[in-house]
Order: structure tokens, then sequence, then C-alpha cells
């Protein structure tokens, strides 16, 4: 027996390779389909014999209901009947995919049996429908594996359903080796299957690969060819290569309203809304009409494109083509023109409703009012809808009325008609006659409320929303999380800490829990205000309701105790915050660290900031450059190269900040050379010196008896286009003061003043004391009248002041000098400056 039924499945392989493997000529395919939206293959089944009704019947109860071993031996009787008629039948009949496949599988092992093409794409079917990817995989599998002869629809119909699932791999491969193996001779359909499949899986390449093998054999492609590459091309953004394809479809009369919306959608979904705009323009020549829903999507494509221009001109075509409007699309036309104040387009749409009667919805009026400046345009929308709106869509056009009010800075406005719709005194004239009908459209519920205080609170109208708040209580409208958090907010900016705990208590005894932002609205107004004390006890309480304290307040209040010199504080509490369970981030520990550096404790600065290391913190650039630079101002400028080389080792590139520091802490050490290192180090790492690099260095090589290299690199400075500041000339004139070379200080003074800088009064003191010492009282006194004359020495420090009395006793002796000394303290320049009795 077994040996008939190999001998009956080779004959029947012997039958279909005998018909498929004729000559692969366009002749012998002409006859079939080329569609890919065919129905599944035909296969005409002779009548059902009543033995085989009761097979299928009792297989169809046996997998449909729980396979049991009591069923075996009816399996077996039944396994050694069926036949591909009655599997067909048995898997048309099952409903259930997993109960499909599972006799699917046992049908496979029975013997002398093995599917055919039309078993195996009725398997597929009910496997793609439910998207059973790794099943569909298996499938292939026993397709390989039995040899299974396909005709050329029947193989397409395959790889349709494979394609549908994105086994475009599986799909192709299949396709090869039915092919290579003469199991089916592909025809146009199955190539046409084929591409189908490749488009969904967007490979440009094999698309176009598949494209040149089907016009390698001659065929005529048709529009079920062309139409997933133009697919593809379209996904993969590829426009040119589409309008290729679109236009020899043109030319074969192949487009039709189907083709050309692919395009015109693919255009508008990738925002190529020009291109998509001038296909639109060649509707009347290509012959084609647009339908409905693709002049729908492409306005929607536009408009979310921010090309509401192009939008428009596409609803007037659509008008002169007789298309009848949805409310969708004078919908999203009227949102994204209020969304872009563009209100006269607004209204204009808003008129043609109304002229078109199409009755606008709440949200399109809503959106409409959104946009209106003149209060009459907003009444007139009112008034020409609100007597046919229930209830809740009243309320909702009140609300959008009180929005646009309070957006317009019309608060007072607001206000006031909240007042007169809740019959409560606004203190103020209403003038019902301009709002009537909003105010006759419905009783202010919690949300205009909501609306109003936040608007009144941001109008620094506090007491005005608070008396909003209590008068809620009268006309028995609830109140909200909201209400309550946007008070407690606007009375914590404004300091009101006690009234914040007032509103805050009764909230809690409320219905309302507070929220994070509750707490933290008071966390905040601890923190501004520096009370450490009671931030700790908020942070205690807030960790007990599971909220967390915003980063930014407790960051403040760091730099708020650090700036008034408490830095042991803001470190106590650092700690105390860490004890509660939260673990402040690194930007609050560097308003610390920073903070112990200005107060001179470098050493416990140190010792936090290694602390927050060994706890697993990688501190920033910033914190780096804070301990470096404290480093460097104690003059432990090697310590602080030990740090840079750390932040290296890290992986943090050293800042501009960085090496200034260095090389301000090695000119105060008196080693200029290593700081000149530094900058060439700067340099080497992209680091371009800045203002503060420049004039640090040349005061250092002044300081170091250097000033012919100070002008240099002042030179170099403004090379390498870094203008000098005032800072950097005064620092500059001062140093080559300290060398006893006043004379060049003074062209660099007078460079100052061309460029509209000025300097210090004390600059002018270190000047005319420089001259003097060398031996110049002429050029000292000039300079000294000059001065004095101006009154640049109105704001003399007093630090300046002994160093100006030396020089003026100094001149007032000399006797080159002398004369015109005593004219400056007759003419009472110099009798405010200092006491100059003993020169007579």
């Amino acid at each position: 027996m077994a040996s008939f039924y190999r001998l009956k499945k080779l004959l029947n392989i012997y039958q279909c390779t005998h018909i498929l493997q004729r000559p692969f000529t366009k002749s012998n395919l002409s006859t079939l389909s080329s569609t890919p939206i065919s129905p599944k293959p035909i296969n005409t089944l002779p009548s059902i014999s009543q033995e085989n009704s009761r097979i299928i019947y009792r297989l169809v109860y046996i997998f449909t209901n729980n396979l049991d071993s009591s069923k075996t031996q009816e399996l077996d009787e039944l396994g050694s009947k069926i036949t591909t008629s009655i599997v067909e039948n048995v898997l048309g009949k099952i409903k259930n995919w997993r109960k499909a496949h599972l006799f699917f599988n046992w049908a496979k092992n029975q013997e002398g049996y093995f599917h055919n093409c039309h078993t195996f794409n009725i398997m597929a079917e009910c496997l793609s429908g439910v998207r059973q990817i790794a099943s569909m995989r298996s499938l292939v599998n026993d397709v390989v594996k039995f040899q299974c002869c396909f005709t050329p629809h029947g193989l397409g119909f395959f790889i349709r359903s494979l394609g549908s699932q994105g086994l475009v791999n599986e799909a192709n491969e299949l396709f090869d080796h039915m092919k290579r193996m003469g199991l089916c001779v592909p025809n146009s359909f199955t190539y046409n299957c084929l591409l189908d499949g490749i488009s969904k899986g967007g490979d440009v390449g094999l698309i176009e690969l598949r494209l040149k093998e089907m016009c390698s054999y001659g065929w005529e492609l048709d529009k079920y060819a062309y139409m997933p590459v133009l697919q593809c091309y379209c996904n993969a953004r590829k426009f040119e290569n589409a309008l290729v394809v679109f236009n020899e479809m043109h030319e074969k009369g192949l487009v039709d309203a189907h083709v050309l919306s692919i395009l015109l959608v693919s255009f508008s979904k990738w925002g190529t809304v020009d291109k998509a705009f001038e296909l639109v323009e060649r509707i009347g020549d290509l012959n084609i009409s647009l339908n409905e829903k693709t002049c729908f999507v492409l306005i929607h494509g536009f408009v979310r494109e921010g090309r509401t221009d192009k939008a428009l001109q596409l609803l007037d075509k659509m008008k002169k083509m007789g298309f009848v409007m949805g409310i969708s699309v004078y919908g999203v036309l009227i949102e994204e023109l209020s969304r872009n104040k563009e209100i006269e387009k607004a209204m204009q749409l808003y008129e043609d409703m109304n002229v078109s009667g199409i009755r606008p919805d709440i949200k399109i009026l809503s959106d409409l009012i959104s946009c209106v400046r003149d209060e009459r345009d907003m009444i007139r929308i009112v008034e020409g809808r609100y007597e046919n709106l229930d209830r809740k869509a009243r309320m909702l056009l009140y609300n959008s009325v009180l929005k646009r009010l309070i957006n317009n800075v019309s608060t007072d406005k607001a206000y006031q008609l909240l007042c007169a719709s809740a019959c409560l005194d606004s203190g103020s004239d209403f003038n019902e006659d301009n709002l009537f009908p909003v105010k006759e459209l419905a009783c202010p519920n919690t949300v205009s409320f909501e609306l109003v205080i936040d608007g009144l609170c941001r109008g620094d109208r506090l007491e005005l929303a608070l008396s909003l708040f209590r008068d809620m209580d009268h006309i028995g409208c609830k109140r909200s999380v909201l209400l309550y958090n946007n008070l407690i907010d606007s009375l914590s900016r404004s300091g009101r800490l006690n009234e914040c705990y007032e509103l805050f208590n009764e909230m809690k005894q409320s219905e309302f829990l507070p929220t994070h932002y509750t707490y933290n609205s008071i966390f905040g107004c601890l923190c501004r205000q520096g009370d450490d004390a009671g931030a700790l006890s908020m942070v205690k309480e807030m960790r007990v309701h599971g909220h967390q304290p915003w980063i930014k307040y407790y960051t403040l209040l760091m730099q708020k105790l650090c700036k008034d010199g408490q830095a042991v504080r803001a470190s106590n509490f650092l700690a105390d915050m860490v004890q509660e369970g939260y673990l402040p981030d690194v930007v609050s520990y560097s308003a610390v660290i920073n903070g112990l550096v200005k107060i001179k404790q470098l050493d416990e600065a140190l010792n936090l900031f290694r602390g927050i290391c060994a706890r697993g913190y990688c501190p920033d650039v910033v914190a780096y450059n804070i301990i470096i630079n404290g480093l460097c101002k104690d003059k432990r400028v090697l310590e602080a190269q030990d740090f840079l080389d750390e932040m290296i080792d890290k992986g943090l590139a050293p800042s501009v900040v960085t090496y200034n520091s260095l090389i301000d802490g090695w000119c105060k050490t008196g080693d200029v050379d290593r700081a000149i290192v530094y900058l060439t180090r700067m340099t080497e790492k992209e680091r371009e010196p800045n203002v503060i690099t420049y004039t640090t260095l040349i005061d250092g090589l002044c300081n170091a008896g250097k000033p012919d290299d100070a002008i240099r690199l002042l030179v170099k400075m403004e090379t390498n286009g870094c203008s000098p500041n005032r800072i950097t000339f005064m620092a500059l004139i001062s140093g080559l003061c300290k060398c006893g070379k006043p004379d060049d200080a003074l062209i660099y003074l007078h460079e100052m003043e061309r460029k509209d800088m000025k300097p210090d009064p004390s600059i002018y003191i270190v000047l005319i004391d420089a001259f003097i010492k060398n031996t110049n009282p002429n050029e000292a006194c000039d300079l000294l009248q000059k001065v004095v004359r101006d009154e640049f020495l109105q704001d003399l420090n007093s630090k300046s002041r002994p160093i100006l009395k030396e020089a003026i006793l100094s001149l007032s002796v000399d006797p080159r000098t002398s004369s015109n000394v005593k004219i400056l303290l007759e003419e009472g320049h110099l009798t405010a400056l200092c006491n100059f009795s003993e020169t007579g």
C-alpha cells in the first residue's frame, strides 16, 4: 500500500512538471490573470460523496473539541482516507486558526497524503489573517521540504500572503526556489504578486531587479506591475523615480484616480507639498477626477505641513468640481488658521459653512473664538449658534469666551462676565449690551473659575482671585486641586507664606489631596526666603506623602545661603536631605562647594567634593572648576594641577575657565613661564583663549618684569581676533608703570581714550606717580591738571589718596611744577582731595 501511495505522488509530480515545463514564453501564459487583487485560486472539486461528508464532519468535530487519547483509533482510521479535497473542506470549516493549524500539521503526517497548492494557500490565508509570522515561516519550509508543485496563480497568492506579513525575504527566496526546481513556471501574475510584496518591504533595488526580469521576458507591463513599483519609490521618497513611473503609466493609459492618489498622498505625507500641488494642477490634462477622500487626505496633509495656502486652493478646486464639503475639512482648516492668527480667512470659512448650511460643531466655534480680536466677532459667533447647543456645548463655548478674553489681556472683562453670569458682585458696572448672549450661555462651572482665577493670578490681581475663590461657596460651585495649586503658587511667589499654609491646611482637610506641585510651591517659597529649617521640615512631610522636592528650589536655597556667607548651613541642609532619603544633584553640591571656597573654608570644600565622589557622583566641569579656582586663589596650584589631570582621566574636557584659573594661579605665584605653557596647551586643545586669559598673562608678565613680552602678547591678542577691554589696558598701563615705563603706559592710556574706554581714577594716580619717579615732573603735572579739571578723581579710592597726596607734595616743592600746583590749589581743585596746608 505504501509503495502505491509513493508511486501516486511521483505520478502527480510528473504530471505537474510535465505541464509546467513547457517553453517559458508569453504565449503559454497569456490566458492567466495578471491582477494581484484576484481571489485565491479556485480549485474545482468534484461533488462530495456521502462517505467523504461523514469524514469531514468527524474531523471537524474532533479538532474543534478537546483532543484526547480516546480519539486516537478513530483518527488513525480517518487519516488513511483523507484527500486534499477533504482537507480543504475541513480547513474551511474550522474557524479557530490554532485548531486549523493543528489539523493541517496532523494531515501532512498521514501516510500517503501530501498537501497541494490549494491546502497550502488556505492555511497561508488563515495564518496571515491573524499575523502568525513564525507559523508562516514554518509553512514556507513545508512547501520547500515536500516539493509541492504550484500553479502560477497559486504561487502568486501564496507570495502575496507572505508579503502582507512583511516576509519579503521568504517570498523572494521561495519564488526563486520554485522557479529553479521547476515546481512552478511564474507568469506575470506571479511576478506582480512578488512586486507587491517587495513594495511592502521597501527594497527599491530588489523591485527594480524583478521588474527588469519581467521586461526581459518580453511581457507588456500592466497597471498591477507598475503600481507596486510606484508605491515603493514613494515610500522611499524617491519622488523623481516615482514621477518617471507615473508618466510611463500615463503614456500607456494606465493612470486612474487610484494611481494618482498613491502619488499625491505620498507627496503630501512626506511634506513635498509643492510637488503634490503641481500634480493637482495637471488633473485636467490627465482627464482624471480626484475622489473626495483623496482631496480630504491632501487637505489634511497640507495643513499638517503648515501649508494652509495650498489647502485653501485645493478647497476652491473641490468646490468647483462639485464636491460637498464635510465638517472635518472645515474643522481642520479653521483650527490651523486660528492657530496662525489668520482671522479673516478663518471667519470667511465660517461664513462659507453658514451659507452651505453646515452647522459648525463646538470645536470649530471654540477655535474661532480663540483667535478673534474684536469682541463683536466673538458675539456674532455666539449669537448665531448658542440657542441650538445643548447644555454641555454651551458650557464649553462659554469657557472658550472666558479663555479668549483672558488671553486677549481682557481679564477684567472676563472677571465681570463671570460675576454677572454667577450673580456675584464684581465691584464695577458690567456692560450687558455687549456680552448679553455670552452671559446667558451658561452658569459658570469649576473650569470657568479656574480660567478667570488663573488669569487674575498671572495679572498680579491676587486679592481679587482670592475673593472669587471664596465666592465659589456662595453659588455652590465645587473647587478643584488646580484652583488650590494656582493660588498657593501665586501666594508663594508673593512671599505670603502664612496664607500659603492656610490654604494648604484647608486643602488637606477637604476632599482634595495636595499634589507634588502644591508641596513644591511652598517649598520654593521657603527656599527663596532662605528658611532652611522650614524647607527641611517640608522635605520631611513630602517624603511621608511620596513627593520629590524640586531640584531648582533647593539649589536656589543653597545659592542664597552661600551668598549670605552661610555655606556651612547649606552643607548641613544637603546632609539632612541625604538622611531623609533624597540625593541632591551635582549642581546643588557645586553651589555649596563654591560657597565654602568663598568663605575661605577650602579644606571643607575639598572634603565635600571627595565625599560626593566616594558616593558615586560624577562631578562635572563646573564642579572641578570651582575646586581648581579655589586652590589657585589659595596658591595651591600644584594641587589644582592634580585635579586638572583627574578630570581629564575621567573624560571631562577642561574649559577656558579651567585654564584661566590655572594661568592666574601660576601668575600669582610668580611662575609666569608655566602660565605661558598653559596658554599653549589651550590652543592645542582647541580652547580659544579669551580676554580674561590674555589680561591675566599681561598682568603676570608685567609683575615678572617682562613688559616687552606683555606688549607682544597684546599685539598677538589683537591679531588672534580677541579685542582688549578696559581691564586689559589698565593691567598693561599699571604693569608698565611698575616696570618704569610710564611713557609707553601713556600711549596705551591715549589708545583707551580713543576707544571711548574710561579708566579707573587710580590708573591716573599710578601714571602720575610713575612719571615723578622717572624724573619727569612736567608730564606728571600735565596729567594732574588734566584729571582734576575733568573731575576724573571724584571717585578715587582710599588706597590711592595717600599716593596722590605724596605726588602733589612732590610736585609743589619742585620749582618746575610748583607754580602750576599753586594755581590748582587756588582754584580749589585739590582741597576736596586732601589737606595741603603744609604746602603754604
